[in-house]
């Protein structure tokens, strides 16, 4: 794949990058932040993407990984100055239903995130499977337990 080919199809699956940097970040520019970090690291890694799977689930592993060990940091960070994060942007989304969505998500740990994130996208349990590192039947009773757990905040 040249850069140009690279380029293309990070700018084809730049909606992968944008939802993980909204469910991984709060505020407009730490989510602009996470999503050129996301991208930084997709270009380092790009070399070694041999092909094997397909190019957004490759992408999707990067963007998780990348997002999960920067929000991390972000929260030893949070608890090392005790300030608060800034919990949702000022603007209200287009959607209204997207925004509840979003916000719901948001309370889920990292890797529900990831696999709902990835579930919304239309990925199979087997694509999310093999980019969590787990059995394709523990995927599927995760995110029926996940989904359980979107019910129920949702209906609070």
């Amino acid at each position: 794949m040249s850069n140009e080919e690279f380029l293309n199809a990070i700018h084809s699956n730049q909606g992968i990058i944008h939802k993980i940097s909204a469910f991984y970040r709060d505020s407009k520019e730490d989510r602009e932040d996470l999503f050129q970090e996301i991208v930084y690291q997709l270009w380092k890694s790009y070399p070694k993407f041999k092909g094997r799977s397909k190019f957004s689930t490759w992408l999707y592993r990067i963007a998780l990984n990348t997002a999960m060990a920067s929000f991390r940091k972000r929260k030893a960070d949070v608890r090392a100055t005790d300030k608060l994060p800034e919990r949702y942007g000022t603007k209200p989304d287009e959607n209204p239903n997207r925004e509840i969505l979003f916000r719901a998500i948001g309370q889920l740990g990292d890797t529900e995130k990831a696999i709902i994130s990835m579930y919304l996208d239309g990925f199979d349990n087997a694509e999310m499977a093999e980019v969590m590192g787990i059995s394709k039947n523990h995927l599927g009773v995760r995110l029926n337990r996940i989904k359980n757990k979107l019910r129920t905040i949702l209906n609070q």
